[in-house]
């Protein structure tokens, strides 16, 4: 067995058989037809056809974020690779592990400008860990375990492996190997000793503590050793968009997310406090708003991250130390546990009382009594009605910002959302694939009418695979985060963001196979989630809540200003 010939196309499924893959979604086209008939004669892993590229690459980047394993999407060349190049983006903003499987022309046809013919290595280059052009069969075995172990390790990220058609007839020996060995690729795990003591020093002498979390520790399967070092410390807590999850939101010591929509309390000990632990996060430009301005109060910082190229990429740190973030945690946590020192409880203690003050301003209140749906209402309902045990994914906009704020996390992988790139369209594809991982899971795509009309033709893969994913639809007829700004900014000039043509959604869902529900009074929100989690747990229900089209999402910070200077109403 061990000297059977295989061709390309054979070993392309066994490997991914191999490597353990058990879904992978796709959409097939020429050249990768080959490929396809072996996925047809195979029983190792289940194929999802999805009906855009686009979907098939979210769909394998959210199972990716909720399993931690990598995604798998298979695209055909042309303009099934130049589909999934958002999707290939949005993944590698996010540092999240996949593999993409390109079909490519033949070899000798490539630069010949062949039908369904791009430069699909030079076109994903930017936006990839890494990619591969496959020209020898007896490569690509080799080549997609490289693939997959550069995906997965150090910062993880997309790669993409092309295979030209030809390479999927030609045969050879297979023979998948069992390890990889890079000279040019060693990601470093284990943080240097010397830089931990230091950052162990710091904390011990802080006054003013913070600990500012970001998607590393989700991605990097940290959340444990990070909540045991908060409650040690007795430090506020914060976490980025991305972290969500990495500390339970519930708990009083976390501050709530950070930055541009941020609240009051996490924004202003963020820029106050003495001592900064950065982990897993990368002072993005929506967390830390102008980086002159977070200047302008000393503090000292200790980053920790897995890619040194993080690492005072914006903001300059005092204590670098690269590594995976769990065991450099792990490790802190073992210094602090043996040390005679403790912080000073008198300097924390006034700090709590500080941020306690900021914390009573209660900057995420609402408007309860109107007679319109507040969507933050309905993530508050939706959040009692899941028990706050759903998987949750969005699109982008102020339907994200609302989730985020309003459904308090308290494990990590359950919140998954395009936050580097900021993808609509991402969130009913990622539903799918967060679905498929976890059949049994509540699993609701929280989204709005510009963002879900992006991808809704997913809807028929839903009905295919009967996954019974909840749309929770904040409708407020505006693609809502472009008014905002337009009111803040441009005079009220709301130039193309009124959606004057929305379709009936009931209907179309129903056209689609699934239940559809119009929600236009408060009232009716529970009854509407409780019978979408209840009586038809088993369908996938769409239910289109009718929203303020007025309400704002407070705190803000408008671009280029810093911490402090936010927006409360």
């Amino acid at each position: 067995m061990a000297d059977m010939e295989l061709t390309g196309a054979e070993i392309v499924v066994r490997c991914l058989r191999d490597e353990g893959i058990k879904h992978v979604f796709g959409y097939p086209g020429g050249a990768v037809l080959n490929i396809y008939d072996e996925i047809y004669k195979q029983t190792a892993f289940e194929h999802i056809l999805v009906r855009h590229e686009q979907a098939a690459v979210h769909a394998a980047d959210a199972y990716a974020r909720a399993t931690g394993q990598v995604g798998v999407a298979i695209v055909t060349s042309g303009p099934g690779a130049t589909n999934a190049v958002t999707g290939i983006a949005t993944a590698y903003m996010d540092s999240i592990p996949m593999v993409v499987i390109s079909g490519q022309v033949p070899t000798a046809a490539i630069g010949q400008d062949a039908f369904q013919e791009v430069d699909t290595v030079g076109i994903t280059r930017p936006c990839v860990k890494h990619n591969f052009l496959v020209k020898d069969v007896r490569d690509l075995a080799s080549t997609i375990k490289k693939a997959f172990f550069i995906a997965a390790t150090g910062r993880p990220g997309p790669v993409l492996v092309d295979v030209p058609k030809d390479i999927t007839q030609h045969s050879c020996v297979y023979e998948y190997p069992k390890s990889v060995s890079m000279r040019s690729y060693n990601p470093t795990s284990k943080g240097h000793a010397g830089q931990i003591k230091k950052a162990v020093q710091m904390l011990l002498e802080a006054k003013r503590p913070m600990i500012y979390t970001g998607g590393g520790v989700v991605l990097g399967n940290a959340a444990p050793q990070v909540t045991e070092l908060v409650r040690l410390l007795g430090s506020p807590a914060t976490s980025t968009l991305m972290g969500l999850g990495g500390y339970p939101a519930p708990d009083p010591l976390f501050l709530g997310m950070l930055g541009m929509h941020g609240t009051i309390e996490a924004n202003m000990a963020m820029q106050h406090c003495d001592v900064l632990l950065a982990v897993g996060a990368r002072f993005d430009d929506r967390v830390i708003g102008n980086p002159k301005h977070f200047a302008k109060e000393a503090r000292r910082i200790i980053h920790i991250d897995v890619d040194p190229s993080s690492i005072s990429k914006r903001v300059r740190v005092d204590v670098p130390i690269v590594g995976e973030v769990a065991q450099v945690v792990e490790e802190m946590l073992k210094q602090l546990k043996a040390s005679k020192e403790q912080p000073d409880q008198t300097a924390l203690k006034a700090w709590w009382t500080q941020i306690e003050l900021w914390r009573a301003q209660d900057c995420m209140k609402y408007d309860h009594t109107s007679a319109k749906i507040k969507p933050q209402y309905v993530i508050e309902k939706l959040y009692e009605v899941t028990g706050g045990q759903a998987y949750v994914t969005s699109d982008v906009g102020q339907h994200q910002m609302w989730a985020a704020q309003y459904y308090p996390f308290d494990q990590p992988r359950r919140w998954i959302n395009s936050g580097g790139l900021g993808t609509m369209g991402f969130g009913l594809p990622a539903a799918m694939g967060v679905q498929m991982a976890f059949p049994d899971a509540q699993v609701a795509c929280v989204t709005g009418e510009g963002s879900i009309q992006m991808n809704i033709q997913e809807l028929s893969t839903c009905k295919e695979w009967k996954l019974p994913i909840k749309v929770i639809l904040l409708n407020n007829g505006y693609l809502g985060m472009v008014r905002q700004w337009q009111e803040f900014f441009y005079e009220e000039r709301y130039a193309e963001s009124y959606m004057t043509s929305l379709p009936d959604f009931v209907k179309l869902a129903e056209a689609y196979g699934h239940v559809g529900i119009i929600v236009e009074k408060p009232e009716d929100v529970e009854p509407a989630l409780r019978d979408a989690f209840g009586k038809y747990k088993d369908r996938l229900v769409f239910i289109n809540f009718l929203t303020d089209p007025r309400e704002n999402v407070f705190p803000m910070i408008p671009a280029g200003k810093g911490l402090s200077e936010m927006i409360l109403v």
